[in-house]
């Protein structure tokens, strides 16, 4: 999928897991994985381009899943305040713009 052509997901429709973590990304953590809050390369090329450094990566909790599952979210601009926000559900073969 493009980046230009984006799907969006509303805060409100993100499985609870998710919306916690967006709180915490807004709080500044802590935060559960020492993976959280990395750089994202946006090596798929799925999301629009940015230098690197832009993206940020966080795990989404999967409950049951013995790892830290498929689900992300990736944060582009300052930390506590991203100007974009995006939720993957498939570990990174699509995401969709999260829209507040």
């Amino acid at each position: 999928m493009p980046a230009a052509s984006a799907a969006e997901i509303a805060v409100a429709a993100l499985p609870p897991e998710a919306r916690e973590a967006l709180a915490l990304i807004r709080s500044g953590g802590p935060f559960p994985y020492r993976q959280d809050g990395t750089v994202f390369g946006n090596r798929e090329r799925l999301l629009p381009p940015k230098e690197r450094g832009y993206y940020r990566e966080y795990t989404v909790k999967t409950p049951g899943a013995k790892d830290r599952g498929a689900r992300r979210i990736i944060a582009g601009g300052e930390s506590r305040a991203p100007r974009e926000i995006y939720y993957s559900d498939d570990h990174y073969r699509s995401f969709r713009r999260i829209r507040e």
